[in-house]
């Protein structure tokens, strides 16, 4: 389990770069439909080359990622938009909101997860509850400690258009993994009628493409496009500049490719939903991470004793975790 954890933890610090570019971008000026549909756009070509290199320049594999694709457009279309959609909930967050705001909502996610794992009839410890609490009260320690001093924050406002999204995705995210972690599963958990009905209309993907982390995200990138190019043509934005097309692309290839494959790779190593959610709670060390690329890119001043004091909590959480699951 601890080897899950460290690549978790690693996944967790490519994300983390993520909120700290989406704050560059947002004080820019940059539209937050830019910042995310470039992101998958990016992460889908990005995928594309390195499948092809990966497989020493054959065309072949990526033939049978659009095979898979088209056999079941439906699902993917479903589970990337869900899933990848996160990211234009936190992008539009990003322009209301603070960033240790979307942060500090956004990973509620460790205890979304849990309802998430419930819904889909996967049972786990009960101690993962426990554990994920623990993880999110340092959480809130954390922030609060760096948040406690933004008294020109209209609060209203702050929340319905900062934290709302944020929270959005913080369910979105699990979401979109656990239907891709369901459909290779060799068997169907017993559930209610209802949730029965829905998991039969779930396909069943039994294939040696799904092992690599990377066609996964090939797989959920390419679904989240028809979405995006929806979504384009509702809000009409402006022409996004050179700056955020860059740095879209950064996030793409950082937090997107690298952080989303690694992450992926964990969850597709996990064998039981205690470990599943044990890898959905490394998300939490991302606050950490935050941090830390806030005070070197940003400047952003050492954590308070409060927020020291939730990072450590944090740490003791996931700790837990890992060791509830040897």
């Amino acid at each position: 389990m601890w080897q899950l954890i460290i690549f978790g933890l690693i996944g967790s610090a490519f994300f983390s770069t993520s909120f700290v570019l989406y704050e560059l971008m947002s004080v820019q000026g940059g539209h937050w439909f830019w910042s995310a549909s470039l992101r998958c756009l990016f992460m889908w070509l990005l995928c594309t080359v390195m499948i092809w290199i990966q497989n020493g320049f054959k065309i072949s594999p990526l033939t049978k990622l659009i095979r898979l694709f088209n056999q079941h457009f439906l699902f993917w279309s479903l589970a990337g938009s869900i899933g990848l959609g996160t990211y234009g909930w936190l992008a539009f967050g990003a322009d209301f909101a603070p960033a240790w705001v979307i942060t500090s909502t956004f990973l509620f996610t460790v205890v979304a997860s849990l309802f998430v794992l419930a819904f889909f009839g996967q049972r786990f410890r009960p101690q993962a509850i426990v554990y994920a609490l623990i993880i999110f009260f340092g959480i809130i320690l954390a922030n609060l400690g760096e948040g406690v001093s933004r008294t020109d924050v209209d609060l209203g406002r702050l929340v319905l258009f900062g934290a709302l999204p944020a929270l959005m995705a913080a369910f979105c995210f699990p979401i979109g993994n656990q239907l891709l972690w369901q459909t290779v599963q060799p068997t169907r958990p017993q559930a209610t009628s209802l949730r029965n009905q829905l998991l039969k209309r779930l396909p069943h993907i039994d294939g040696e493409l799904l092992k690599n982390p990377f066609h996964k995200v090939w797989l959920l990138s390419a679904g989240s496009l028809p979405a995006w190019i929806v979504v384009g043509l509702f809000v009409r934005p402006p022409t996004p500049s050179i700056s955020q097309i860059s740095m879209a692309f950064l996030v793409a290839l950082l937090a997107g490719v690298l952080g989303t494959s690694v992450f992926l790779y964990a969850r597709g190593q996990a064998k039981s939903a205690s470990m599943v959610a044990g890898v959905d709670a490394t998300q939490a060390a991302e606050i950490i991470f935050a941090l830390i690329g806030g005070m070197i890119l940003l400047g952003t001043p050492l954590p308070s004793v409060m927020s020291s004091i939730g990072i450590v909590i944090i740490i003791t959480g996931l700790g837990l975790f890992a060791n509830s699951n040897k």
